[in-house]
C-alpha cells in the first residue's frame, strides 16, 4: 500500500510539472504572434508547443545514451509524450472544428467555388499534409491509449516497446506536416494575402536536424561499443 501511494504520489508530481511546462510552452508560442487572428494563434500555438514536447520526448534517449547524467530524465518520457499527445489531439480538434468545419473535402484542400458552382481543388499540398497529420494523429492515439502499466502487462514488454517505437513514425509524419505549413503553404502562390513568415520555422528545422544528429551519434556510439565487446570477448 505504501509503495502504491509513493506511486501515484510520483506520478501526480510529475503530470503536475510537466502540465506545468506544457502550459507555459503553449503561452509563450500564444504571446508570440500578437498580430494572428486568435483562432489561427490559439490552434498553432497548441500545435507548435505539442511540437516541442514530442522533440524533448525522443531527444532523451539518445542523449542518456551519449552523457550519463541525462539517464535520469529517461523515466519522465512517458509524461512528456502524453502531454504532447493531449496538446496534439487539442491542435487537431480545433483545426477540424475551425478551418475545415469537419468537412473532409476541405480536410483535402477542396473549397466551393461560387461562380464555377462545384468543389474544386485550391491548395493539393494542403489536404496532402492534413493527411500526413491525420496519420499522424492516430498513431498518437495509439500510443497514448498504451501509456499505461496495464497497457504494458497486457502486450507484454518486448511488444510494448514494438508499438511505442511507432513514436518515430509520428516524429517524420509531424516534421514533414509541421514543415509544409512553416515553409510552403503560407507563400506568395496563396489566394489570400499572405501573412508574414513564421517565426518558428528556422528553430524548428534546427531542433529536428539536432534530433536526427543526436540519434545518428547515439547509433554510432551503439555501434563501436557493442564491437568493442565482441573483441573484449
Amino acid at each position: 500500500m505504501l509503495v502504491s501511494v509513493k506511486s501515484q504520489r510520483v506520478f501526480v508530481l510529475r503530470h503536475a510539472l510537466i502540465g506545468s511546462l506544457s502550459a507555459a510552452t503553449f503561452y509563450v508560442f500564444w504571446l508570440s504572434r500578437p498580430e494572428w487572428v486568435s483562432e489561427m494563434r490559439l490552434w498553432r500555438a497548441f500545435g507548435d508547443a505539442s511540437t516541442m514536447l514530442l522533440l524533448v520526448a525522443l531527444a532523451v534517449g539518445p542523449l542518456a545514451k551519449l552523457w550519463k547524467p541525462a539517464a535520469r530524465f529517461v523515466p519522465w518520457r512517458r509524461e512528456v509524450s502524453i502531454w504532447f499527445a493531449l496538446l496534439a489531439l487539442t491542435h487537431t480538434v480545433l483545426i477540424l472544428n475551425g478551418w475545415t468545419g469537419w468537412n473532409a473535402l476541405r480536410v483535402l484542400g477542396y473549397e466551393f467555388v461560387p461562380q464555377l458552382d462545384r468543389w474544386a481543388r485550391l491548395e493539393p499540398g494542403f489536404g496532402l499534409a492534413n493527411l500526413v497529420g491525420l496519420i499522424a494523429i492516430f498513431w498518437t492515439i495509439v500510443l497514448l491509449a498504451t501509456s499505461t502499466d496495464r497497457a504494458v502487462r497486457f502486450l507484454g514488454l518486448s511488444s510494448w516497446k514494438w508499438l511505442h517505437y511507432g513514436a518515430y513514425i509520428i516524429l517524420y509524419l509531424v516534421a514533414a506536416h509541421v514543415a509544409y505549413f512553416l515553409f510552403i503553404h503560407f507563400t506568395a502562390s496563396f489566394h489570400r494575402p499572405v501573412p508574414d513568415p513564421n517565426w518558428f520555422r528556422y528553430p524548428f528545422l534546427g531542433m529536428v536536424l539536432a534530433l536526427f544528429v543526436l540519434q545518428a551519434s547515439s547509433f554510432v556510439r551503439t555501434v563501436v561499443r557493442e564491437r568493442d565487446l565482441k573483441g573484449l570477448a
